[in-house]
């Protein structure tokens, strides 16, 4: 099998790092902030860089070129051009939540997503951890990297927010998590448009008006917002609920 070494051991490099060497991948080792890692390609066939993305280049420049080496990096939104002057570059972002190693290391090899550009070592990586991968054009990593945060972060932030409107009413999160996960099956079924339900796809004004009555100051433009793109979707669809 294949060997690696991980530059950035935290949350997504210890993540693909453990379940790399899950499948059978050889670990030649992880190197930290403060270590040499002038010579970090050398001996291997795998490096990853998963450093902030703000210093992935810097990192990459610091290395030097090992002709048969892959170097990667774990960045949605950066292109292969910060991983100069290395032969073997590539991309490989994983569409996975990974709050800590053990629990990404598991999710990686439970069928995820991975979004990869560059030398074809990437598609081996998403083979060996059972996976499914589409590849992404340089020009095109920021538009795939924004979508990403709003599938995931934004939704969490809204969700955030129904914990707080929640609270007013003396009702836990939790009780709302169960028609979360319904929406989330309605849309993987029927696509965004079909699955939307609720006051603004059906055009209730009346029903929009008391729900901003009911809500603080500070909670309104958030709601607003979302009316908007709510009925944005309807318009686009031609449908309605």
């Amino acid at each position: 099998m294949p060997s690696l070494r991980v530059i950035g051991p935290g949350r997504a490099g210890g993540s693909l790092r453990a379940a790399l060497v899950g499948v059978g991948w050889r670990d030649a080792g992880a190197l930290g902030r403060f270590d040499d890692r002038s010579d970090a390609a050398q001996d291997v066939d795998l490096l990853v860089i998963a450093t902030p993305d703000a210093t992935v280049a810097h990192v990459a420049a610091e290395v030097r070129p090992a002709a048969g080496t892959v170097v990667c990096h774990l960045a949605g939104s950066l292109g292969l051009e910060v991983l100069a002057p290395h032969p073997r570059r590539a991309a490989l972002h994983p569409l996975v939540a990974m709050p800590n190693a053990e629990v990404g290391a598991a999710r990686l090899r439970s069928g995820a997503w991975f979004a990869i550009a560059g030398d074809p070592m990437v598609e081996q990586i998403v083979a060996d951890l059972g996976g499914r991968s589409f590849r992404v054009a340089d020009e095109h990593r920021s538009a795939y990297h924004a979508a990403a945060v709003i599938a995931s972060n934004h939704l969490v932030a809204l969700l955030g927010q129904a914990e707080r409107v929640a609270r007013l009413a003396g009702v836990p999160l939790e009780a709302y998590l169960d028609l979360v996960r319904m929406t989330v099956d309605n849309v993987a079924e029927l696509g965004p448009a079909a699955a939307l339900t609720g006051p603004a796809a059906r055009g209730d004004w009346a029903t929009i008006h008391r729900h901003l009555a009911a809500l603080p100051e500070d909670e309104r433009e958030t709601y607003e917002v979302m009316v908007k793109a709510t009925r944005r979707l309807v318009d686009d669809s031609g449908a309605g609920a």
